[in-house]
């Protein structure tokens, strides 16, 4: 089902247990802080009607998009090359590879259910895309596994490679010379996902979401704010706004936003002695976060699966969100979890796969 069609009786017995999270507590309700509002165009005048929010949601992601580099132009037309196959429960598991940058191929897992028709879509995104299909140590990030059994084609990506080297990330052209920040990499590298998978004779390309959890969930923040074919997105607590004084909301590290040539600085938070460098800092100076870029989803539906990371104050960003929303006509489009730890657990994946049953399902 495409978000904005009418639920079905089963669409309507999942939102009798997911609705709760689509509104902040009264302690947060309509608590804006020291965010700059997406609502105001940088010159300072206000957005009153949805006309007016075209233009500027167009301004919000020029800017960013100038401050991060330019993305390379989007490989709309390949198709997967499926190396292997293997039948596994009630789907299909095969590896894959594909050109996820201009320049270089990524393998991946991508697991059909059995039985025809075309089917709504999922992408996660980790540090290696075997944890996602239930090969990981850490339990409870099998997102594509269990999306899978749910009747759910999923794409499992990873940036293994990288993460061996400790350098986590994708470097366009090269890591010596990046022009583009590393994170924006990334999400240029999901929506190149997007048009294999779309092109995937069983995926229905308006239902394609994506979800990832800490890096994954950055990676994910990030690619459907800045790429508008996702239909939905789960964040799992990836500290959805800049704070400088968490060492996992890391944002400034080479590697995500703070790029930077060789020798790279120690890892960890930003000291006097150890500095951040790159375009981090220079957003932090100029009151950029990263409530604009939520604000680009709307009225796309996104779940903030929050942790430690992510705990119920982070309403007060998302806030700017739900008053975009409501500008546009919408309720019921942003939500968020919270759980105390930092790691997902079976709760807080309930609600990650009841949210896309519910907006992209059959």
């Amino acid at each position: 089902m495409a978000f904005g069609q009418k639920p079905s009786f089963t669409h309507d017995a999942i939102w009798t247990e997911i609705d709760t999270f689509f509104a902040p507590p009264s302690k947060y309700k309509d608590v804006y802080g020291d965010f700059r509002s997406p609502l105001v165009f940088y010159d300072g005048k206000e957005v009153k009607n949805k006309g007016q929010w075209r233009k500027r949601r167009k301004e919000i992601r020029s800017q960013w998009m100038s401050m991060m580099g330019e993305w390379p132009d989007l490989m709309k037309k390949q198709k997967m090359k499926v190396i292997d196959s293997e039948e596994l429960e009630n789907f299909v598991q095969h590896r894959v590879e594909f050109y996820w940058t201009p320049t270089e191929k990524t393998q991946g897992y991508l697991l059909i259910p059995k039985g025809g028709g075309v089917k709504p879509a999922v992408i996660t995104v980790y540090y290696e895309a075997e944890t996602s299909i239930g090969l990981g140590v850490n339990p409870h990030r099998d997102f594509a596994y269990q999306l899978a059994k749910r009747g759910f084609v999923t794409l499992s990506l990873g940036t293994k490679e990288t993460t061996e080297a400790k350098t986590y990330s994708i470097y366009y052209p090269d890591i010596e010379n990046a022009k583009v920040q590393p994170l924006s990499m990334l999400a240029y590298a999901a929506a190149n996902a997007y048009y294999v998978l779309a092109n995937r004779p069983e995926v229905d390309k308006d239902r394609i979401g994506i979800v990832g959890h800490s890096y994954g969930g950055k990676w994910s923040m990030f690619a459907s704010c800045l790429f508008d074919k996702f239909a939905c997105a789960a964040w799992s607590d990836p500290g959805i706004v800049f704070q400088d004084d968490r060492e996992s909301i890391n944002y400034w590290e080479p590697w995500y936003l703070g790029y930077h040539p060789k020798p790279w600085r120690k890892r960890g938070l930003i000291t006097a002695e150890n500095p951040a460098y790159g375009l981090y800092p220079q957003l932090r100076k100029e009151n950029y976060n990263l409530q604009e870029l939520h604000a680009l989803m709307a009225p796309r539906p996104f779940l903030v699966s929050g942790g430690s990371e992510d705990p119920v104050q982070q309403w007060i960003p998302l806030n700017h969100s739900l008053a975009v929303n409501r500008l546009l006509g919408y309720d019921d489009r942003v939500a968020m979890t919270n759980r105390p730890d930092h790691s997902p657990n079976a709760e807080s994946n309930e609600v990650i796969f009841k949210f896309f049953q519910y907006f992209i399902g059959d």
